[in-house]
């Protein structure tokens, strides 16, 4: 498949095409660390179809609860349940948190808004993308730009992910359409953001979550 020619970031090694400019963890300002490399294609799908770690405890009498925790969803429930029970309350979970991501997940047409409210905000209205949407094509990458046609793509995985964080990958490839690499202007133009650091610090933390042996889950005491 040939490589797309725009931006990526979040420390994701695959080679790109020639015109094409990297963005992201893996390209950090200058005299920063090197961020770890990037996390193993993600299966397709929804957030639901994410691999499930069911944790018992002894101490839960009756409550059910669920989270997201990089590319797993973690089900807690209480240690006397039966398997039965079990499979109920995690497609019960599942149902809940999807219902719940859902509702926070822009459309396309909110991205543009966003981009358009971001770019007004800290660019002073420079940076003007044509298009901007949601991809499923994406998984090792968080976000691309092709300046020449202002385009801006966005992974699904961002999807139920902090508003900063999603406001900082919007602000990374927006700052593309005004400077193409990731020299001093371009961190310069980011730093007007106040939770680059802590936006990058989660995304980085995902990545890192994804490169953890899976263990068998364990049961709580």
């Amino acid at each position: 498949m040939p490589a797309d020619p725009s931006s990526r970031f979040a420390g994701e090694p695959r080679a790109l095409g020639a015109g094409s400019h990297r963005s992201g963890a893996s390209a950090r300002p200058p005299g920063s660390p090197a961020a770890p490399p990037g996390p193993p294609v993600a299966p397709p799908g929804s957030p639901a179809a994410r691999e499930v770690e069911v944790r018992r405890s002894t101490r839960r009498r009756s409550t059910v609860s669920a989270y997201r925790e990089g590319d797993r969803t973690i089900v807690l429930i209480p240690a006397r349940m039966s398997e039965a029970e079990e499979r109920r309350w995690v497609r019960v979970m599942l149902d809940k948190l999807a219902a719940q991501e859902g509702r926070r997940v822009l459309g396309d047409s909110g991205l543009v808004e966003r981009a358009e409210r971001l770019s007004a905000q800290y660019f002073d209205g420079r940076a003007r993308p044509v298009s901007v949407r949601w991809v499923t094509n994406q998984n090792t990458r968080w976000g691309s730009c092709t300046p020449a046609e202002g385009s801006i793509r966005l992974s699904h995985r961002l999807q139920g992910l902090p508003e900063y964080v999603v406001d900082y990958v919007l602000l990374h490839e927006l700052a593309h359409l005004l400077v193409p690499g990731h020299g001093p202007e371009f961190w310069r133009l980011l730093e007007a953001y106040p939770r680059t650091e802590r936006a990058r610090g989660f995304l980085e933390g995902v990545v890192a979550a994804d490169q953890l042996p899976r263990r068998p889950a364990a049961r709580e005491e």
